[in-house]
């Protein structure tokens, strides 16, 4: 048994933001229907770290437990079977431009005469209304307009995309598994379905803490100050003796008690030195030179002993391989090994942990149309002689 068990899901997106929703669903039991263009399929096939099978380590990874099928969504045929299809569905997924769903005349008003129960997920750079929404974007665009990109980075250096990642995509999405779980929710006392309307920028800038208050209330604008954080200190990253990273986090005075005790100078901690969390704001190089002079004199492995022995929150810096060696991971089966079409691969596992309904990886990303057949005739009622007129007239 799995959570969304029972529950089918029309993914129509492209790239990473939409469909990743779907593949968190598709991780907990939902049924998930990949439609992609015949011939080409997905951009995220082609996005990534090229492989043997024709599509990328990303397409393997993040297209998990669907199930692909082919449809020519230039003709009128392929639109009158995605008509069927979303017939069928619990939810529906669209990541495009805002207006391409309207062009094809399955705007969320027809969605809802075809399925009144259908939830229709829209994701898109700026949303569906705004003077920005017929703005194309991606994952960095999102990042530079909601004010991430520009605190990522060294004091007066150029500002970065923290961790060259789709952050904002992965964010997006899993907003968007939040917002189709609270209109199934919602569903169940009114028996209708929604529209669940998410803009790249919007997850983000959400994340930012208390950015947007601290402007509103004092003016504050928040600049790039590389590994620190804003309100607390020490809280930051410092080299150890031997040429690693560690991260160490004093969020409140009795960590850097501790952490002061730790480094053999309990007298920092005291009253009238740097104990007041506002004496070591107001001393921010003074305390970042103390504490990674202290680090700096020490191996890694003495400075993390220290700091749990003093239970002053520490770790180092992990580079890929340093995760792939850590037992955490490993009894965590943060990452795990799956059978896919170039034979073992690593990916990441299945979060979060559910004690009676887990989720599991059933496969990893298809081959194009991989599931055509299967699902035309499943839910569609083809028979094998419709299924290859279809294909003979470039449908599927």
């Amino acid at each position: 048994m799995h959570a969304l068990q029972g529950v089918r899901v029309l993914d129509l997106g492209t790239y990473l933001a939409g469909p990743f929703c779907a593949t968190v669903l598709g991780e907990f039991g939902a049924d998930i229907i990949k439609v992609e263009r015949p011939g080409t399929g997905d951009n995220l096939r082609r996005f990534g770290t090229d492989t043997d099978c024709g599509d990328t380590l990303v397409w393997l990874s993040e297209s998990r437990n669907k199930r692909s099928v082919t449809l020519n969504l230039g003709d009128p045929r392929g639109l009158e079977i995605l008509r069927e299809l979303i017939a069928t569905a619990d939810i529906v997924i669209e990541n495009f431009r805002p207006g391409v769903l309207e062009r094809w005349g399955l705007g969320p008003e027809v969605i809802q005469e075809l399925n009144p129960r259908a939830i229709l997920l829209r994701v898109s750079a700026y949303g569906q209304s705004g003077p920005n929404r017929d703005l194309p974007g991606f994952a960095r665009i999102a990042h530079a307009f909601s004010g991430l990109a520009y605190l990522a980075g060294e004091p007066g250096g150029t500002p970065v995309t923290p961790g060259s990642t789709s952050l904002a995509d992965y964010m997006t999405g899993l907003y968007g598994v939040i917002g189709v779980l609270m209109a199934l929710r919602a569903r169940e006392s009114t028996g209708k379905g929604q529209v669940v309307d998410l803009a790249l920028y919007e997850t983000i800038f959400r994340a930012l803490d208390e950015i947007a208050p601290a402007y509103q209330q004092f003016g504050f604008v928040r600049e790039r100050m590389g590994a620190d954080t804003v309100n607390v200190l020490p809280h930051s990253h410092y080299r150890t003796k031997d040429d690693r990273w560690i991260a160490i986090a004093c969020s409140n005075d009795d960590m850097f008690a501790r952490l002061a005790r730790a480094m053999e100078r309990p007298e920092l901690a005291d009253e009238d030195e740097l104990g007041p969390k506002a004496k070591r704001l107001a001393a921010r190089d003074l305390v970042n030179e103390l504490v990674g002079g202290w680090v700096g004199s020490l191996p890694c492995d003495e400075v993390l002993a220290r700091c749990k022995q003093a239970q002053v929150p520490a770790g180092q810096l992990y580079s890929i391989a340093d995760i792939f060696d850590d037992p955490q991971y490993k009894h965590r089966e943060t990452i795990t090994v799956e059978e896919s079409r170039i034979g073992p691969l690593a990916v990441p596992g299945v979060i979060p942990a559910l004690s009676e309904t887990p989720g599991e990886i059933r496969w990893l990303g298809p081959e194009l149309g991989a599931h055509t057949d299967d699902v035309l005739t499943e839910l569609l009622n083809r028979t094998p002689e419709d299924i290859a007129r279809l294909r003979a007239g470039g449908v599927i």
